[in-house]
């Protein structure tokens, strides 16, 4: 946005003049509770500002020098710099405070008037509309600490901080230090030196509960970390505190095992919070999380998965970020992938979840693959011009990719040497900044590899590699010759050296398809030869990266491909068979297996998945499919076939069982037909049940979109919804629906609170968006193809780019399939060539993901 980026080359301007001492930062929220009579989800009444007085100390190493602070904020009362009064409206400027005639030593206080955040984005203020209570809490990244207190916001510039907050009385208040309530007033222990990005406040009526982690160091000191997780008090009856808690002692049991340095931020608090940009941040001492992990209703295990795997991902930045932390966001993998990646490793380690790496080959992997092959991929250490660059950075590649060359690199070097070098890291950088090269050379010392080359195929290029067998039998029927063909996209041609095992599948006798033998390998250059299966009986399956050791794409030969059309149902190894459901959706947005194909493999084999994140991940790709790559003249029939087909398994499901929730919401999404539609209508209405299917309230509304969407739920119908489930979720739910119904009128006024108003927070503009595009609807949305286009550069100009986000992402034409879309959209390119590269890249993948569609489309046209 104008005047609030900060480039890197500013920021390492700054870091080598500055070095910061500490802050004191004093908020007064009291003005939070101060809202008009009936404000509520959707209203703009309230209080907007509160005050904020920050005094920091910093050391300038050229006296004499200028620089600047940084604070987004509505207005500026007072700006004194060693003890200088200076004038606010002639230093500062909306975004940065003009520091002139800097000191070696300076003391700067800035007295401000701070605006509430409804976006998500700094202090956000959050209105229940259930009891009407307010609640605050803070989010920062990459650089919104800014919008709360001045500051020198860069990673590199870290500090102690000391943080007092006067709030409304009877409210608790969380910083992330240890906080006491003396005379009126929150005060906060001073923290570690850590970047502003992970600073945070959290207050308000939360429901809290509080526990303990005692465990005995290996010299003998007794370790306690107060722990406590809250929420808002509407959510408290189904807040299952005790499973947070278990897994976040589990948690520090593995990493204090593995890493050897003590948890060093004293408490660990976990707030679950309302209308969260993000799944989760990493504040240290206060986690914060969207409060959608706090399950209303029956959820498959795979939601519990995912919950316990963020909440290790978060604990493992309390060393992999927040302890040691990125020079500049170039490195910003050094905190995600890792991340990443020790979040899934700790989870298999620590957990009941040990199949975690089943979801990290089917789901993470997933959306690494898709993000490398888009135009903007870029190495996993990328290239981050400015914060616009920043904010999109936190991608597929940053995270999945990354988490999943980490894998590589713990095959490549050893888990041993991999893990000691993690310890020395942290050892030798704790509380400071690091680069690429500081985690290498730990590396290298460990596990004695050299490793330029190892980073520079890596770490330091894009794109994703196919691995495909190549099976050559002798006369005597056994494998004469295995090798494993590399290929690489043209406009990334980068072959990489893979540690990779290579699994042979034959069926036995009852029909199972099992493997018979394996090996590791190192797959190098264009054609590597397995010379450890060459005389092994005839496969039937020969799997490429047999248990997920690489990042590549897998491919299969003839063969093997024949095999999984007639029997993938009947491959026993769960980890096996989410390898190859991933490589045959690959495959399909590839336009190299056709969508309907795609979608009758599902059909055949999705009722006999044994691992429930597979099944629901089968059940987003084949609606994926049809919605996306599917030929225009097939997709009734294949809307038809998937809809049957989830409701025959429905049918079949055990009674209360897992498979039987997710083949009744898959179900729902894919109902088209009246009948579909009235066995919907009779399952909310309880005149027709299914034995052992709860029809909870959420699961309501997942039965009530779809009748939204075809007319069949009316304005009257989601107000009497709304009233059964009076509540922050229940708004959000009624709202996608509204904007879900089949009228131009109702499309039109979604466009216009999204695009033309900012009255809705951000959590109610991604219910309209997710309402706004249904694919039933193609011929409604088309006139706003052209509108688009229009607007999505004054969009960005004038929105906070966390809602210029949700608005050119999520509105961008997709469902208006056609070469006419993808004309509009590269004529917008053309002519908008200097907008903002941020902008540009968001189009550019929207293109791309167009174009792709387009092929796969023309793929599944030509089988029909």
């Amino acid at each position: 946005m104008p005047g609030e980026n900060l480039t890197r080359d500013e920021a390492r301007e700054r870091a080598a003049l500055l070095s910061v001492d500490g802050y004191e930062v004093s908020l007064d929220l009291r003005t939070a509770t101060g809202a008009s009579a009936g404000e509520g989800g959707d209203g703009t009444e309230g209080p907007h500002t509160f005050r904020s007085v920050t005094t920091v100390r910093f050391r300038c190493t050229e006296p004499g020098a200028s620089s600047f602070a940084d604070l987004i904020a509505p207005a500026v009362t007072a700006v004194s710099l060693n003890g200088r009064d200076l004038d606010p409206g002639e230093v500062f400027d909306g975004s940065r405070l003009l520091l002139e005639d800097l000191a070696a030593d300076n003391e700067l206080i800035v007295d401000a008037q701070c605006a509430y955040s409804r976006t998500g984005e700094g202090m956000h203020r959050f209105v229940d509309p259930e009891d009407g209570e307010v609640y605050l809490y803070t989010q920062y990244e990459p650089a919104d600490a800014r919008r709360v207190y001045a500051n020198f916001e860069q990673p590199d510039l870290k500090a102690p901080y000391r943080f007092e907050v006067r709030a409304p009385e009877g409210w608790t208040v969380w910083s992330n230090g240890v906080g006491e309530l003396t005379d009126g007033v929150w005060r906060f222990a001073e923290t570690k030196p850590i970047s502003t990005y992970i600073t945070c406040v959290v207050a308000g009526p939360y429901h809290y509960v509080t526990d303990t982690y005692e465990r005995e160091l290996p010299d003998g000191t007794k370790l306690e970390i107060p722990l406590s997780a809250m929420c808002r008090k509407g959510l408290a009856p189904h807040f299952d505190a005790d499973d947070v808690f278990l897994v976040t002692k589990q948690g520090l049991d593995f990493f204090h095992d593995h890493v050897d340095y003590p948890y060093p931020f004293g408490k660990y608090d976990q707030a679950f919070v309302p209308e969260y940009n993000l799944g989760a941040m990493e504040n240290p001492g206060l986690v914060t999380f969207r409060e959608e992990f706090i399950f209303r209703g029956k959820v498959t295990q795979a939601s519990y998965e995912g919950r316990a795997n963020v909440i290790l991902h978060e604990m493992a930045h309390m060393w992999f970020g927040d302890l040691v932390t990125m020079e500049w966001w170039d490195d910003l993998w050094l905190k995600e992938s890792f991340a990443d990646f020790m979040g899934a490793f700790s989870l298999v380690g620590a957990t009941r979840f040990t199949d975690g790496w089943i979801t990290f080959a089917n789901r993470r992997k997933a959306w690494a693959y898709r993000a490398d092959q888009l135009p903007s991929t870029h190495p996993v250490t990328a290239d981050i011009r400015d914060l616009q660059d920043a904010k999109l950075n936190f991608d597929g590649i940053t995270y999945a990719k990354g988490a999943s060359v980490l894998k590589q690199l713990v095959a490549y070097v050893g888990q041993d040497a991999f893990l000691e070098g993690a310890r020395r890291y942290f050892k030798r950088h704790a509380y400071g900044n690091t680069r690429l090269g500081d985690l290498l050379s730990v590396l290298e010392e460990t596990s004695g590899r050299d490793m330029t080359a190892w980073s520079r195929a890596w770490l330091q290029t894009a794109g994703v590699n196919s691995l495909t067998p190549q099976v050559l039998l002798g006369a005597d029927g056994r494998v004469e010759e295995l090798a494993v063909v590399q290929e690489a996209a043209e406009s990334h041609p980068e072959l990489r050296p893979h540690r990779v095992a290579v699994g042979l599948y034959r069926r036995t006798s009852d029909g199972a398809l099992e493997r018979y033998a394996r090996t590791e390998t190192d797959v190098d250059g264009a054609r590597t030869v397995v010379a450890e299966l060459a005389g092994a009986e005839a496969p039937e399956l020969v799997l490429v990266n047999d248990d997920d050791l690489t990042y590549c794409k897998i491919r299969f030969d003839e063969t093997s491909l024949a095999t999984l059309r007639e029997h993938l149902g009947a491959l026993t190894d769960p980890l096996a068979r989410a390898l190859c459901w991933s490589a045959l959706w690959n495959l399909t947005r590839d336009a190299l297996l056709p969508a309907r194909e795609f979608v009758d493999l599902v059909l055949r084999f999705g009722g006999r998945e044994s691992d429930i994140g597979v099944l629901q991940m089968l059940h987003a790709w084949a609606e994926s499919a049809l919605v996306h790559y599917a030929a225009p003249a097939w997709r009734e029939t294949g809307g038809r076939l998937l809809a049957e087909g989830a409701r025959r398994e429905l049918e079949a499901a055990e009674p209360g069982s897992e498979p039987q929730l997710a083949w009744a919401r898959f179900f729902a999404r894919s109902a088209v037909a009246p009948g579909d539609f009235q066995l919907l209508q009779e399952l909310l209405s309880g005149t027709v049940t299914v034995d052992g299917l709860d029809v909870d309230q959420e699961l309501r509304w997942v039965f009530l979109e779809p009748l939204a969407a075809h007319g069949l739920a009316d304005e009257k119908a989601l107000a009497e919804e709304l009233a059964r489930d009076d509540t922050a979720s229940g708004k959000r739910h009624q709202v996608r629906c509204l904007a879900a119904r089949p009228s131009a009128e109702v499309k039109a006024r979604g466009w216009a609170r999204v695009v033309e108003s900012e009255e809705l927070s951000n959590a109610l503009v991604e219910a309209t968006i997710a309402g706004f595009a249904q694919p039933s609807q193609r011929e409604l949305l088309a006139p706003y193809a052209e509108k688009y286009f229009a607007v999505i550069e004054r969009v960005w100009e004038e929105r906070s780019i966390q809602i210029a986000l949700h608005v050119v992402r999520g509105l961008f034409p997709e469902l208006l399939d056609s070469p006419e879309t993808l004309a509009a959209t590269d004529a917008w390119l053309a002519a908008h060539e200097d907008a903002p590269p941020a902008l540009r890249r968001l189009v550019l993948e929207a293109r791309d993901d167009l174009a792709r569609a387009l092929r796969g489309q023309a793929c599944d046209a030509a089988t029909g």
